[in-house]
């Protein structure tokens, strides 16, 4: 896992889980603010460091430097993890991995400087890759 993908410094080491509604949608980070397309959750979990990683690759692969990648979520949930076949108490488990919180509607990834169809091909492989379901999206005109 790169050392991008993980925070340089946290307050406190564990989290508790909170486990929330999966279908809330989200109200922040659910437009397309610096692409022109984007890539959005259909439904909410928690998206882990090594997905968002494996989207970027498969995007930048698939489009050969052409355009620009815009990541919007960054994994900052510790999620730990007891080994299997240990046995209860000793304590709280070490962290296992890195997760994003992630909402329905919530706009994951954004390409600028491409074709529609370019964008629509980039990110039907990087929604193979996500957990959940997902769809692109355009940025909407004000008028």
């Amino acid at each position: 896992m790169p050392p991008y993908k993980i925070p340089k410094r946290v307050k406190h080491r564990k989290e508790f889980r909170r486990v929330r509604d999966r279908n809330r949608k989200a109200t922040k980070g659910n437009y397309v603010a610096f692409g022109e397309y984007g890539l959005q959750a259909l439904e909410g979990c928690w998206l882990k460091s090594n997905c968002i990683e494996a989207g970027r690759v498969t995007c930048q692969h698939y489009l050969k430097r052409e355009g620009k990648l815009f990541i919007r979520v960054f994994p900052d949930k510790p999620i730990s993890k007891k080994p299997l076949e240990t046995r209860m108490g000793k304590g709280k488990a070490e962290v296992d991995y890195w997760a994003a919180r992630v909402k329905p509607g919530t706009i994951l990834f954004e390409l600028a400087g491409v074709s529609e169809s370019r964008a629509r091909g980039a990110f039907f492989r990087v929604s193979m890759k996500m957990p959940m379901r997902c769809r692109m999206v355009g940025r909407r005109v004000e008028a």
